[in-house]
């Protein structure tokens, strides 16, 4: 038997670490804060250890601050405690969880020096006898110990590093902190050598300069007689004094109002005047560099404007172009920072580019239901492919005529539509234009100009990149192409219609729907032609199989039938319309018991009203009822009603432009006649004028033009529409002889 234990079995994967009750995450928010106050405890401890130490404060005279260091030293103790219960990170990235582990490794590193840094040090040196002040001494010294916490405050620190800020702050204090722990150093050596009876030092003249000097009291203890030196400066005085001598030696300044006198002032000058170029050059030198690093981008937007400025110069650009391109280069610097996405992408794998890029597309994609049945899978994928655009006030997006090839989402700003000098469409926050390219095989062309009224942001697509997307995810496709709508279709053009226009063909609509339908007279263009068609079908459902199709010609068969009208007396009169066929065909006219019954309607007594050619032919007759089959007439339906009233309204268009011709030529005889008053001769002159020359036209010649050239040829069935015309001819020809004979006289 195998047994499978975890040294056998592969991990796939990280396990969770499995800690102890007692045992706390260093990533915790617990350890976190309280890190924190420890770096805060540090750097009073960095700056108060000293201080003490070279200027000897009997922590006994003042209780707040024995009570407060006491304070410190607890806080340092519980920090011991809690190391021993805390994880860390092993060398292969695990998380080390393990008491036993923990604990050896804190003993290794951290131990010690933590021990010697939370010893009541100040509790000793309160309460030592003034007999034991080399022990008090030596206490004050091992205080010193606790700079060496430092040490982990830089390693909390590294990852505020980076920032430029943050850095420029810790370099500055640190600074400080060296010259502070100079000042005090610097002290302690003046304090040494006054105590050792030089009276030439910087505190004998400093107390000389403030006249307060320092003296000797003699005390004698157990036989001896020991010297104390009393009295000077204030300690705030002489602090500051040397820390003023610190700073201008650290600095390369040195006014020269506080200078070392003796051996060992000017040996720990000499030192600290190496330290102090050592530090004035690192710490100076990194100042240098992250103020660099902060205004490198103010520099950088600068350097583009200058280049912008003096490419516009170079190549001559007119000034209305060259304020545009300076306007959209700060607007887009004030909206990106100079900062590159596609640079910052490129640092980062696929799988987090896709995350960072649906994060900046979340805006689209939230407001479109078009994107909401996408899986997570389409979405990264879509967002991928989406580049976001800025635009100024006055850019043109697209030109007419330009091939539509992106999809685009407007996020922010307002953008107008112009076709033909006119603004047919405003667009802004949440509208899509472009072309539905999931519909149309090809790709179109812009019919309109896309303007930018504001400073807008625009996520687009290009064609070629949704088509593939939609080809792989079909079902995200048939919902993308059903929910998308287009605000504005670019390849589609808008027809402008006049308001008059508009307005009569909705008067009409509304007409047809509240009237009946009109009935059209028996000479009506329309009737004529359904009757061919009744005609035509009439003939071929006659044809018997036994005797084959008819020999009758169909020119010979005329569906329709005379009515019989009756005036408002009841006598039956003959209509004007009776021939409609060849004058040889009169069985049709006489009434008999064959002839199928027809619709009677009364004709109203016009008078002898004379019309004109083309109102008579237009004027509407009284209607002359067809023999229709019972077929025809059970079949009539919705439809066929549409095609008549459509008929109708191309009677009416006819009309009226048969109307405005009619004027037109009235308008051109006028102005002939008027031609013909003005070179016609005078009347003693028998031959026209000469330089005319103009004969007047021959009757005959008149006529024959009339009739053969002037007039469209017309079918021969159409007899009755010929008769009319004919005679409207003659008319005419006998309104011209007299003129022509006139003219032959004169």
């Amino acid at each position: 038997m195998i047994s499978l234990n975890s040294e056998v079995l592969p991990q796939y994967r990280q396990e969770a670490p499995k800690t102890p009750p007692h045992i706390l995450l260093h990533y915790c928010a617990f350890k976190a804060i309280w890190d924190w106050v420890i770096l805060c405890l540090t750097f009073y401890t960095a700056i108060m250890v000293p201080y003490n130490v070279a200027f000897k404060n009997k922590t006994s005279e003042d209780v707040s601050l024995l009570v407060l260091d006491s304070i410190v030293d607890v806080i340092f103790f519980i920090d011991i405690v809690l190391n021993f219960h805390t994880t860390f990170v092993g060398p292969g990235g695990e998380v080390v969880s393990d008491p036993k582990i923990i604990r050896m490794n804190y003993l290794k590193s951290w131990f010690i020096i933590d021990l010697l840094s939370c010893l009541p040090y100040d509790v000793f040196n309160a309460f030592d006898h003034e007999e034991d002040q080399g022990i008090g001494s030596l206490f004050s010294a091992l205080k010193v110990v606790r700079l060496l916490r430092l040490g982990r405050v830089v390693r909390k620190l590294d990852r505020y590093l980076e920032y430029g800020a943050a850095m420029l702050i810790l370099l500055l204090c640190f600074y400080m902190l060296v010259a502070h722990w100079l000042a005090c150093i610097f002290y302690s050596i003046g304090r040494s050598d006054a105590e050792n009876g030089v009276s030439y030092s910087w505190l004998w003249k400093l107390g000389n300069v403030t006249q307060q000097q320092f003296n000797f009291s003699r005390t004698i203890s157990k036989n001896q007689v020991k010297y104390e030196l009393v009295g000077g400066p204030p300690r705030g005085t002489m602090y500051i004094t040397a820390l003023y001598f610190t700073m201008t030696c650290m600095t390369s300044v040195g006014f020269g109002n506080v200078a070392a006198e003796t051996d060992n002032e000017k040996v720990f000058t000499i030192c600290m005047m190496i330290i102090g170029a050592l530090l004035y050059a690192t710490i100076f030198g990194h100042v240098t560099t992250i103020i660099q690093q902060m205004t490198s981008a103010t520099a950088r937007y600068h350097e583009m404007l200058n280049n912008v400025r003096e490419f516009m110069k170079l190549h001559e650009v007119p000034k209305a172009l060259s304020e545009r391109v300076m306007d959209y280069v700060v607007s887009t610097w004030a909206m990106t920072k100079g900062i590159d996405t596609n640079k910052v992408l490129s640092y980062c794998p696929k799988d987090m580019t896709a995350d960072i890029c649906v994060h900046l597309n979340r805006k689209v994609f939230n407001e479109h239901p078009a994107f909401r049945l996408a899986s997570d899978g389409c979405l990264r994928a879509l967002a991928m492919y989406f580049t976001m655009e800025h635009s100024a006030p006055g850019d043109l997006l697209y030109h007419t005529g330009e091939s539509i090839d992106t999809l685009c989402f407007v996020v922010t700003g307002s953008l107008e539509v112009i076709q033909d000098d006119e603004v047919v469409a405003i667009l802004g926050k949440g509208d899509v234009f472009g072309d539905a390219f999931w519909k149309e095989p090809t790709i179109g062309q812009s019919c309109a100009n896309v303007r930018g009224l504001t400073y807008c942001d625009l996520h687009s697509i290009k064609r070629d990149k949704l088509l593939e997307v939609l080809n792989f995810y079909h079902a995200f496709a048939n919902s993308f192409a059903r929910n998308l709508l287009l605000t504005y279709n670019l390849r589609h053009r808008l027809i402008f219609r006049k308001v008059s226009d508009v307005k009569r063909e909705k008067e009409l609509a509304e007409r047809r729907k509240n009237e009946p339908l009109q009935e059209l007279s028996q000479d009506h263009l329309v009737r004529k032609i359904f009757s061919k068609f009744r005609r035509n079908g009439s003939c071929e459902n006659r044809t018997d199989v036994e005797k084959g199709s008819s020999a009758e010609p169909t020119e010979n068969r005329v569906n329709l039938r005379l009515a019989q009208v009756n005036d408002s007396t009841g006598i039956k009169c003959p209509t004007k319309w009776t021939v409609t066929k060849d004058p040889g065909d009169d069985k049709e006219n006489a009434p008999s018991e064959n002839v199928p019954q027809v619709v009677k309607k009364d004709v109203q007594k016009t008078g002898n009203r004379s019309l004109s050619k083309w109102s008579r032919v237009l004027a509407k007759e009284p209607t002359i009822e067809e023999e229709c089959s019972p077929h025809l007439e059970e079949d009539s339906s919705g439809e066929y009603q549409k095609i008549l009233a459509n008929l109708v309204d191309l009677r009416v268009d006819l009309k009226l432009e048969m109307q405005r011709l009619n004027t037109k030529i009235c308008r051109v005889d006028d102005q002939i006649g008027q031609l013909i008053r003005l070179v016609k001769p005078p009347r003693n002159e028998k031959m026209p004028h000469p330089l005319l020359g103009l004969r007047p036209p021959e009757p005959q010649r008149i006529k024959s033009l009339t009739r053969k050239d002037s007039l469209p040829k017309r079918r021969p069935k159409d007899t009755s529409v010929r008769v009319m015309l004919e005679n409207e001819i003659h008319e005419q020809d006998k309104d011209v002889t007299p003129d022509v004979e006139k003219s032959k006289q004169q």
